[in-house]
Order: C-alpha cells, then structure tokens, then sequence
C-alpha cells in the first residue's frame, strides 16, 4: 500500500533512539518455551517486563550508545523524511508515514466510543534503546511500552521479518506491524491490556487474545487508511490492491506462534502460545479489515478465537 506522493509527513510524532552496543540484559518472559530468539519470543507484542508478574532489564542499565527513555528530540533525525514519496522508498520514513496515518485515523474514530485519543510516539533506534519497559533491541522486536505510552522500532526489523521468518516484504507487511503496536495502545486506552498478564499462555489465554485483538484493529486501520487524511486535508494513501492485503497476511501468518515454534523447535505446543496461530492471526486482521469496526474486534467474547 503506497503512499501519496505529496502528503506531508509529520516527524514530531516519532523520536530516535541510540546505536551501537549491546544490551544490559535480555526481556525475558512472556515468550514460547524452549525458544533461545528472543525476537521469537515478543514479536508484535507488549514487553511484559511491563506488566505486572513480568520481568524485564532494568531500564537505568545498557550498553553504551543508549539513550533515556522517550528518545531524542533532535529535529534532524528525520530530515529525509518529508513526503510520502520519501515514505515509498524509504523503511524508516514509511513508519513514520504509517505512524501519522494510524494516529489521524484514531484521533477521529475513538470520540465516536465516547473516548478520547491520546497520541503515542514512536522511538526509531538502531542498535538498542531504553524503554521505561526495559531494553529495546531488534532482537526483542517492536513492542508498546504503557509505561511510558510509546511503540519501539528498531527499522532492521522488518528485514529480519522477510529472511529469518519468511514475511512479504510488501508496503503494508510493515505498515501491518505499526499498526499492530499502535493497536496495543488503543486497548491501553479502553482499559484492555492487562488481560493478557491475567491469563498470558494458551492458545485460548488472554494473552493470545490480546494480540489477536491488535491484529484485528490493525485491519480496522487499513479498511480506513485510504481515507485518512492529513493536516492539509491530504490523504494518506492509495487504495489497496488485493497484493497489498497479500502482504499484511504474510506478515501476520510468519509471526503465528505455531509458524515460530515448528520451524525454531520442530514441533508445536499450543499451550504455550502468547501470539496465536498463523491462521487465527490472519483471521482476526481479516475481520477488522472487512468491517471496518472497532466493536467487531471483540476477541473477548469468543469461546474459540480460532
């Protein structure tokens, strides 16, 4: 899914953080047993070093080029970044386009739930960054930290996505993951996300549920975006062709918790799962996208969210 070539990108809404150095220590927990990649293990999720009964590193230590939590404020970290023509060659300047275009679209759906958007950044970074949540690393993938209302990416990520878990490569494969972290913050909103700490394992657990959820509000993103607009009345994005909607199920099927643990340990143990299979994980984007509603994202109230 392309961008417009003339909107305009708007890169307060996204810090840098620093490069270089490894972490202080791993985000632990909350992943699939017996897996060593931690990437694996927290893929599209929350960090549960978050929540509460997680474990995490600790956010004052990391190794060096690491900044504080929030990122940078430098105006010229995104100096390259200013249309969607820069958003359609560019991966880092695409996210940010995705982060404008997810936060426009909710800025205006959410009031119609009597509820107010409240916008969240984005921190950039290469190498590792501190999170209020912990440290973040590509090794650990994008997360949504609520303690601190911001979505980590590491721009590397997505190729590892396409060599390491075989995803499509395609625009709306990654617009897909900012949704999906953006998506977590909206269940943060509504008073959702702690659902996945009361019941984090299990291909029926709160866990699963919660990531599901995400997925499918990033389908309800993407039924909107090519109405979105931005400040200048632009709109965002080109309609969809059915390859893009292609892309965003690749996306979702590489990181469906039994894709992960057949190719990483050779056999599947749903009673592990945190994430969702493959094909609940394309299902439930499947529903936000043809609806277009908010309500239809209620994976709460299945009993079987297969």
């Amino acid at each position: 899914m392309s961008f417009n070539d003339d909107v305009q990108l708007d890169t307060s809404q996204v810090g840098s953080g620093g490069s270089g150095g490894g972490p202080g220590g791993m985000v632990v927990g909350g992943g699939i047993g017996g897996i060593i990649l931690l990437i694996i293990a927290l893929v599209f999720g929350i960090n549960p070093g978050s929540l509460p009964g997680g474990t995490g590193t600790d956010p004052g230590t990391g190794g060096t080029g690491q900044v504080e939590p929030g990122g940078s404020q430098d105006p010229n970290a995104f100096a390259q970044c200013k249309t969607g023509a820069d958003a359609n060659r560019d991966d880092t300047c695409r996210v940010i386009a995705t982060v404008n275009s997810v936060q426009a679209f909710w800025s205006e759906e959410l009031p119609r739930y009597q509820r107010r958007y409240t916008p969240a950044r984005t921190i950039l970074y290469n190498g590792t960054t501190q999170s209020a949540c912990g440290t973040a690393s590509n090794q650990v993938g994008p997360f949504y930290c609520p303690l601190d209302k911001q979505v980590y990416i590491d721009a590397s990520f997505f190729q590892i996505l396409t060599e390491q878990f075989g995803s499509s490569g395609g625009p709306l494969a990654q617009e897909y993951v900012v949704a999906h972290e953006y998506g977590h913050h909206i269940q943060d909103i509504l008073g959702l996300l702690d659902r996945a700490q009361q019941d984090p394992q299990g291909e029926q657990s709160g866990g699963v549920r919660v990531e599901l959820q995400a997925d499918c509000l990033g389908g309800v993103w993407a039924n909107h975006a090519t109405q979105t607009k931005d400040a200048k009345g632009t709109t965002f994005l080109k309609p969809l062709t059915q390859k893009d909607i292609d892309d965003a199920l690749s996306a979702a099927a590489s990181v469906g918790d039994d894709r992960i643990q057949q190719k990483t340990q050779g056999r599947v143990s749903p009673e592990s799962w945190t994430h969702g299979s493959a094909a609940a994980r394309q299902k439930w984007f499947t529903t936000g996208y043809r609806s277009g509603n908010l309500n239809d994202c209620d994976t709460f109230s299945v009993a079987n969210v297969e």
